[in-house]
């Protein structure tokens, strides 16, 4: 299955554009810093939140966010799965912050 992946560069534009964030990282990595307005909901949490999911999907881009974009990917495998979809961010929160992003803690 082929996942929709952006860039740290593309990430701006699409908060921008009104897409929704979710960062799957534990709630210690996402207190330690994140791209601001990102949604918490840990990785192992996500099967949870499928309607909550869905709906955010047809209202709009649904984005996922982790460390470095594997978690994210591995959540937007599952959340396909489910038939919803959601673009992985590549490079994560790291990438993000070294590209000079604003983060907040």
């Amino acid at each position: 299955m082929a996942i929709r992946e952006i860039t740290v560069d593309e990430l701006a534009t699409a908060l921008d554009d009104g897409a929704r964030l979710v960062d799957v990282r534990e709630p210690d990595e996402h207190a330690g810093g994140h791209v601001p307005g990102a949604q918490l909901m840990p990785l192992a949490t996500v099967g949870e939140h499928l309607d909550e999911l869905r709906t955010a999907a047809d209202e709009g881009s649904l984005l996922v966010i982790c460390h470095s974009g594997g978690r994210s990917m591995k959540a937007c495998e599952f959340l396909a799965e489910h038939d919803i979809e959601a673009t992985n961010v590549a490079g994560g929160t790291s990438g993000w912050i070294a590209s000079g992003g604003a983060v907040e803690t």
